[in-house]
């Protein structure tokens, strides 16, 4: 059998489609845990990347950072946190978060670096808070580099979050795991194709986000 044949056989089998490992439950799963992820990776990288852009200090310890959680392997650290911590949600939590702060901390550093100076001048000059100057003249116009960030980040913790499976959690990786160790390769194929239509709608919808908060005059630059 071919890819396709495999892929059309395991959609095709309603078996597939019910119980606790049919595939709505496993893809919620999924989505669950990547948006945790998401939302914690978000909450570091975010405050960390506005205000270093924004005051300029920092940047070379950020690239270092960045660079140093980018070289660690994520399966690496889940085995390495179930075995201090446990099985549960929190080791799998580690490395998709340590995976996903590098691109949304850089990028936002990078995006506040980016904006023109002038207008960050002019409202100095008005007399503007800095805190006003970071979220009302710099913020927008970096949106869309920000977004970008958030979007690599979110992509990636999609595509690792099959992770979850080797600690006995959800989500999509268990078809991949269980496909494996059964010799199941219909199940496989199945799995790894729903990780890419996931990642496939992550990206319409961060493409949607992008034309809903982003200014036009920004987007047309």
């Amino acid at each position: 059998m071919n890819v396709l044949s495999f892929v059309q056989a395991f959609f095709s089998d309603s078996a597939h489609w019910q119980g606790y490992d049919g595939i709505p439950s496993r893809f919620l799963e999924h989505v669950q845990y990547s948006l945790l992820a998401l939302a914690i990776a978000a909450a570091i990288g975010l405050p960390v990347g506005l205000l270093t852009g924004h005051t300029g200090r920092g940047g070379n310890v950020i690239a270092v950072v960045a660079n140093a959680a980018r070289a660690l392997p994520s399966f690496g650290l889940l085995v390495l946190a179930v075995l201090l911590i446990g099985f549960g949600l929190l080791p799998v939590m580690i490395p998709l978060v340590v995976l996903a702060v590098p691109p949304v901390l850089v990028t936002t550093y990078e995006a506040v670096r980016a904006v023109d100076p002038a207008p960050v001048d002019a409202a100095r000059g008005m007399g503007m808070r800095e805190s006003r100057v970071l979220f009302r003249v710099e913020v927008p116009v970096a949106l869309p580099l920000i977004l970008s960030g958030l979007r690599t980040a979110a992509l990636q913790i999609v595509s690792t979050a099959t992770i979850a499976a080797y600690v006995s959690l959800g989500g999509l990786g268990r078809y991949i795991i269980d496909g494996l160790y059964q010799r199941d390769y219909e199940k496989v194929v199945g799995g790894a194709t729903l990780v890419a239509v996931l990642s496939l709608i992550t990206l319409v919808l961060f493409w949607g986000v992008g034309r809903l908060v982003v200014s036009p005059g920004v987007r047309r630059r």
